[in-house]
């Protein structure tokens, strides 16, 4: 004797046969509603309540387990500068050469020039003088070996976690006005003296990998990042010939424009929107590199 079994059918279309039932709110639902689920199936209104409800950024651009690409060709760049200069005749140890001194930052300056006619003269230099270029070269040359394994580290351990959340494009914008916030702290603080490295972009991604951990604790793996950011600081002020225009600028940056990008994210989910803002506060900031530069040097010109 064999007993009949009901036929269930699916709650959103009572003219087809339910093949499972939505592992959420156990409602039947046929093979058309079936939303693949980490474990079993749900139904679409399930999976719309969910993505409404989930604290999870939609960073849809790069997810997390993308290889920090952008990361990995800064640090490239930041090697082959170095390189660069050791073959150009500077130092492994200190830096140094024509290169590196064409690509310092310096907000107004003088360099000893050799003429056929004139002979020995002082030539002006520095953004003052028309040279942009020095606002973000200066972020690409480093005082010797040491002085890149350090900020390379940094850059590496905080790349890894924000380019995956920030995706790419974001990514890089954010680095560059970092990197420009930093050159503007140096132009403020001290305008005439020859700066290089990127501690001022570093310091502007551990800024955002703090507000990323206050907006995004769950993307960001980065658990002692105040106690980093304390350190450096600490590091900043009391060891001499250290930029703490760069340091705090870049930080400042970091934490304002990283904390606005991550917002927009959640509130609009559109890359470019981040990467826009980005890019306009770079302007922004380059502009008062320019007007920094030009307040110090007028009274000497």
């Amino acid at each position: 004797m064999t007993e009949s079994v009901p036929i269930t059918t699916c709650y959103r279309h009572p003219d087809r046969r339910a093949g499972v039932s939505c592992q959420r709110c156990e409602r039947p639902i046929c093979p058309s509603c079936m939303v693949q689920a980490s474990v079993g199936f749900q139904c679409p209104e399930c999976v719309k309540g969910a993505a409404r409800s989930s604290p999870v950024l939609r960073m849809g651009d790069l997810r997390a387990s993308g290889r920090p690409i952008v990361t990995q060709v800064l640090i490239a760049v930041n090697v082959v500068a170095m390189v660069a200069v050791g073959i150009q005749g500077g130092s492994f140890l200190q830096g140094g050469g024509q290169l590196w001194r064409d690509g310092v930052l310096v907000g107004y300056g003088e360099e000893v020039v050799a003429s056929p006619t004139l002979g020995f003269r002082l030539q002006p230099i520095g953004v003052a003088e028309g040279e942009l270029y020095r606002i973000v070269s200066g972020g690409f040359l480093h005082a010797g070996l040491l002085h890149l394994g350090m900020n390379m580290l940094l850059l590496y351990l905080l790349g890894a976690q924000l380019e995956p959340l920030l995706g790419r494009l974001r990514f890089a914008t954010l680095y560059l006005a970092c990197l420009v916030a930093g050159s503007f702290g140096v132009l403020l603080v001290s305008p005439t003296a020859v700066t290089v490295g990127a501690s001022g972009a570093v310091f502007g991604l551990m800024g955002a990998a703090l507000a990323a951990q206050r907006l995004a604790p769950h993307r960001v793996a980065l658990a002692n990042i105040g106690a980093l950011i304390v350190v450096n600081l600490l590091f900043t002020f009391l060891v001499p010939n250290v930029s703490v225009g760069a340091h705090v600028g870049g930080l400042v940056a970091g934490v304002l424009v990283g904390a606005l990008v991550i917002w927009l994210e959640t509130k609009v989910g559109r890359a470019w929107l981040g990467a826009l803002v980005c890019l306009a506060v770079t302007a922004v900031l380059v502009a008062g590199c320019v007007w920094a530069a030009d307040s110090w040097a007028d009274p000497i010109l």
